[in-house]
């Protein structure tokens, strides 16, 4: 597969992408289905509510699902993505548009490897959340 971006053409410093998704509520649960993590916090409304959220949330992993997403359509190749890191740090609620960015931190021509600094972000009442950061994700271009 060629990759859609080139060595060649990164420097550090620069955004890289961005890629924004609304969460909702059924992707949450064939999430939920596939990962086999039935905990009532990612399904049962009630549940979430008698633990101090609004509603149900989405799985941390369901935001790294994006953040990875995002980092193998900028790059054009799955197989380049050879390592990524994330922390969990904010929960994600029903029909909030998260958002996954990437910044270019290091590229190494002689490896062909870049690594990028990625996170996930919401809008909160006209405030940012990240619920994805201190993260990285390392690519190696062909």
């Amino acid at each position: 597969m060629e990759p859609k971006v080139r060595i060649e053409d990164l420097q550090a410093g620069e955004e890289a992408f961005s890629l924004s998704k609304v969460v909702k509520r059924e992707e949450v649960k064939a999430y939920a289905d596939a990962s086999g993590d039935q905990n009532p916090l990612h399904q049962d409304d009630n549940f979430a509510r008698s633990v101090g959220f609004p509603g149900i949330i989405a799985h941390g992993m369901f935001s790294m699902a994006l953040v990875a997403k995002a980092v193998t359509d900028w790059v054009g190749d799955p197989g380049a993505l050879k390592r990524i890191r994330v922390q969990f740090r904010a929960p994600v609620f029903m029909d909030e548009a998260l958002v996954a960015r990437g910044r270019v931190d290091q590229v190494d021509p002689s490896s062909r490897r870049v690594t990028l600094s990625v996170w996930a972000e919401v809008d909160r009442a006209g405030e940012r959340q990240l619920p994805v950061k201190n993260s990285r994700a390392e690519v190696e271009l062909s």
